[in-house]
């Protein structure tokens, strides 16, 4: 009876064991759930980077765009600025080149310091001018060295009397530096220059020297 009592005891045991047990095939299944869960939060924090980057992106391109367009708001008024002073200046010359034009259309000779054909005008203000003093200048020298100090003193009060407007002495410096600067030789560059503002460079077939066509114009 011992024995029958005790069998019954092992089995009602391995009976409660049975059912208190974790059936083994739910570990996997909550081992599967973590990882699932583990790699969705590492996606997210992933793709919550990737977000804060866009928006860092994002904010600085904005403040380049309002750097750019402040730039180009400031050039545009700097241009418009310049325009103005531009047109204002044009302006300017063409009232001046008017008030040259009109004074030698009513006088030609005005300009000069005697009077002239008026078929041969000026090529530039002050033109004849600037010529007849030069030529004044070198009589008084001349007649310094000569001795004929009556005629110097007379051409020296002209030429305190009248200044060069100074323009004859500017082109000429201005083409002996163009020609040095082309070494002096009659090439394209130079002749269509020299077209350009009317300055001859030939005697017929004969092309003239450098010195020739300075002293032939100016």
């Amino acid at each position: 009876m011992e024995l029958f009592d005790e069998f019954m005891d092992r089995a009602q045991e391995e009976s409660e064991m049975q059912e208190t047990e974790v059936p083994e095939t739910d570990i996997p299944e909550v081992d599967v759930q973590k990882v699932v869960v583990e790699e969705l939060a590492a996606e997210k924090a992933h793709m919550a980077e990737e977000l804060a980057e866009l928006r860092r992106q994002l904010a600085t391109s904005e403040g380049i765009v309002k750097a750019t367009q402040a730039q180009k708001e400031n050039l545009e008024a700097q241009v418009g600025a310049l325009k103005k002073q531009v047109a204002n200046l044009e302006r300017q010359l063409a009232d001046e080149q008017l008030k040259t034009l009109d004074v030698q259309e009513r006088n030609p000779n005005a300009l000069a310091l005697l009077d002239r054909d008026v078929e041969v005008p000026d090529r530039f203000p002050g033109e004849t001018r600037d010529h007849i003093i030069d030529v004044v200048r070198e009589a008084k020298e001349k007649a310094e060295q000569e001795g004929r100090l009556r005629k110097a003193q007379l051409l020296e009060s002209v030429l305190i009397a009248n200044e060069p407007s100074g323009n004859l002495q500017k082109k000429r410096a201005a083409l002996e530096k163009f020609l040095e600067e082309n070494h002096n030789v009659l090439n394209g560059t130079v002749i269509n220059e020299l077209e350009k503002y009317g300055i001859k460079y030939k005697d017929g077939d004969k092309y003239l020297l450098i010195g020739e066509i300075i002293n032939r114009n100016y």
